[in-house]
């Protein structure tokens, strides 16, 4: 047996320990020291970490936002509409030692209860405060979700409605009811129109009725804006007034 062999052994086994007894976490890991099973008081980290393998285990937790794509579900609305609905959750780990003692799976957890939340308030409420008021509903998800993921040290920072899958037939029915109301408000701004042009004329004709001189300058202004546009022969009635002034004189 060559004499270098216990060496070479002894050189193994010291890199061996060193490579696991050593560790680097990033910025944004901290890491959960399991020491003959009971878990150290602060979690470690960031930066050079030392464990006595095999007596530590280390478990990495990341601090960054998690971005959760809730799976599209099925929703009964409070007025009896099925829809399908879907959301996004932004959520980070504020208590790595909570994240990883208190829950098995925090991903899947947090998953699964933002699922069935999802069902149970979009079912409490009707289909148009469903599309009018995305923004409290956020809210109100949020506020939810936090509130039972806070024990695993898991902070819900902002839950967004994505997508509402209506039926055809109540999109067609939403279509037609979006088109009676344009036509509905193009109505009312013609009569609103009307009524002010009427009251704009009825003014002017009331100030007008005062001088007879004006009565006359109007006319004349509306024979010159006729001759000016055809050159054809005109026949016009002249006014009553108008003639009586000329006899006057």
């Amino acid at each position: 047996m060559p004499l270098y062999t216990p060496f070479f052994i002894v050189g193994f086994m010291v890199i061996f320990f060193l490579a696991n007894w050593v560790k680097v976490l990033k910025e944004y890991e901290r890491g959960i020291v399991f020491r003959l099973g009971r878990v150290l008081d602060k979690p470690k980290g960031p930066g050079l970490v030392l464990i006595f393998y095999p007596i530590d285990k280390l478990v990495k937790v990341s601090l960054r936002t998690i971005v959760l794509d809730v799976p599209p579900q099925d929703v009964i609305t409070k007025d009896n509409v099925s829809i399908k609905v879907n959301a996004v959750i932004y959520f980070r780990i504020i208590d790595p030692k909570k994240a990883v003692i208190d829950i098995q799976n925090y991903h899947y957890a947090t998953s699964q209860l933002s699922q069935t939340t999802l069902r149970s308030v979009l079912g409490q409420v009707e289909l148009d405060e469903l599309l009018s008021e995305r923004e409290k509903l956020n809210a109100k998800l949020q506020e939810i979700i936090d509130e039972h993921t806070d024990p695993w040290g898991v902070k819900v920072s902002m839950v967004e409605i994505k997508y509402v899958d209506l039926p055809q037939e109540m999109q067609r029915a939403m279509a037609k009811q979006a088109e009676a109301e344009r036509e509905r408000r193009a109505k009312i701004i013609h009569a609103e129109g009307e009524l002010q042009a009427a009251d704009k004329l009825f003014s002017a004709a009331d100030k007008m009725s005062k001088n007879d001189v004006t009565i006359q300058l109007r006319y004349l202004q509306t024979l010159t804006e006729i001759a000016s546009e055809n050159s054809s022969t005109i026949v016009f009635p002249i006014p009553v007034d108008l003639l009586s002034k000329l006899l006057k004189k």
